[in-house]
């Protein structure tokens, strides 16, 4: 018995449609970095193409089906793959991907070296057609900033937070999520860690002492390191601090794109 394929009916609307696709959907997955290493993790995926105008509808059972294929393992570099077979697939000329991951880093303590995970959160997106690719990496990194002002006007001590340093970069396949991360943890007060021992909490805190930084310091510091990155393309890059002492939070947010 033959089954009607409805969605490669003809439509007569003349509509032509950016995306269409599926999202939220979560699958696990193994994620390579530079150095080849693995980890398995669960990612939540966004995927799309584009419908012309004739087309009724798009396969949606193909974008699961690729997922259920053979990617249960990709790397940023192998990402454009990923978007290119997905387009094929769906018999599009457009293809996009976001992907939404934790990532974890297996840090040793600065004094003791006792080693523990801290967890990172990743985005990856992702465009392709026949004529370019292009893929964003968003990763937010926590660190730790010391009160600059507090710490010149008090006898003693000075107020610090955790804050949140996010960067979403256009980039080229030769940078990953660690690259990142580590490039913005040198510009922090002290960059965190999941376990310490008493020597290195006192480490830790004096560092950030002798280092104190403003939000503002923490950004452009940040963004004067992402101007030297030949391998970054682009960048929007947002700091946060999470107050101590108020019930707010500090921004700023600096943007430069280098194409243009």
């Amino acid at each position: 018995m033959t089954i009607e394929d409805v969605q490669n009916h003809p439509d007569a609307r003349n509509i032509a449609i950016n995306k269409v696709g599926i999202k939220d959907i979560r699958h696990p997955f193994v994620f390579i970095d530079k150095e080849g290493r693995q980890q398995a993790t669960v990612g939540t995926f966004k995927m799309a193409v584009n419908l012309p105008h004739h087309q009724k509808g798009t396969h949606m059972s193909r974008f699961v089906a690729l997922l259920n294929e053979d990617w249960q393992q990709f790397s940023i570099k192998e990402f454009p793959a990923l978007l290119k077979k997905m387009t094929h697939l769906l018999e599009a000329d457009k293809g996009y991907i976001t992907l939404d991951f934790l990532y974890f880093v297996n840090k040793s303590a600065p004094v003791s070296g006792v080693k523990s995970l801290l967890d990172y959160q990743i985005k990856l997106e992702g465009e392709w057609s026949p004529s370019e690719t292009k893929i964003n990496l968003t990763v937010v990194i926590p660190v730790t900033s010391l009160c600059p002002c507090s710490k010149k006007i008090s006898e003693y001590g000075a107020h610090n937070q955790r804050s949140h340093i996010t960067v979403s970069a256009a980039i080229n396949n030769d940078i990953c999520a660690e690259d990142i991360i580590q490039l913005v943890e040198k510009q922090a007060s002290s960059e965190l860690f999941s376990l310490l021992k008493r020597p290195d909490e006192k480490y830790v805190t004096e560092l950030a002492y002798d280092n104190p930084k403003f939000v503002e310091d923490v950004v452009r510091d940040v963004a004067n390191a992402l101007n030297n990155d030949t391998r970054i393309l682009a960048y929007t890059l947002e700091a946060e601090n999470f107050e101590s002492i108020h019930n707010h939070s500090a921004y700023a947010v600096v943007e430069n794109n280098k194409l243009t």
